[in-house]
């Protein structure tokens, strides 16, 4: 009975290692995602350099072409772009000398999810930030190279729905984080996916 005992343990011990070794190693392609940068640029005319922070406005007054003029400015949503750059290493490095990746090991990405949440734990959608969405993007990481890929961080609906069309006329804030996740498959089907994350201050800044 001891012995048995003893082996119920250690199988335990092995699943356990098992399972923690899956999470580490998820997935069953031979490379993995690996986000280099993740930044968001502001929607609009003004819409400056990509930056690690977004600043969102919920409301642009522009200013041309006409009828909008700076004395008739024009209230106009716009979205927010996000960019990332993106490679696929291999899991298995050698273990002599350093392997080489092949075409089999590109990945094609060609699709994201984005979701919000908040610091303070309140992160119903709808209502404390904006719903979550998948969007459709395509972009190859070559053996060896990386992928620069734009995408679509928070859309023109979003800053037309709760809790970020109350902004428009409020002098408050939402500050959220932005979980990006980018799913793809390498050359053999096998599939993958990564997830990086972005701060983004939402509110009705000054035009400029």
């Amino acid at each position: 009975m001891r012995n048995a005992t003893r082996l119920l343990g250690f199988a335990a011990l092995v699943a356990a290692s098992v399972s923690c070794g899956d999470v580490v190693r998820q997935g069953s392609s031979p490379v993995y995602l690996v986000i280099d940068l993740l930044q968001g640029v502001r929607g609009g005319p003004n819409a400056g350099t990509a930056s690690g922070t977004l600043i969102s406005d919920v409301i642009t007054n522009v200013t041309s072409p006409a009828p909008c003029a700076p004395a008739t400015p024009c209230p106009t949503i716009f979205g927010d772009s996000g960019t990332a750059v993106l490679r696929a290493p291999l899991k298995d490095l050698g273990a002599t000398a350093a392997l080489a990746p092949t075409s089999n090991n590109e990945v094609t990405i060609n699709r994201i999810r984005v979701e919000y949440t908040r610091a303070d734990g309140r992160n119903t959608q709808g209502v404390d930030v904006p719903y979550a969405f998948d969007g459709a993007v395509t972009g190859t990481i070559t053996a060896n190279g990386t992928l620069t890929l734009g995408f679509e961080l928070v859309r023109n609906v979003a800053k037309q729905e709760s809790p970020l069309a109350q902004l428009r006329t409020s002098s408050n804030f939402i500050t959220s984080i932005a979980k990006v996740t980018f799913y793809g498959v390498d050359r053999v089907g096998n599939a993958i996916s990564v997830t990086g994350q972005i701060s983004i201050e939402f509110g009705n800044f000054g035009d400029f």
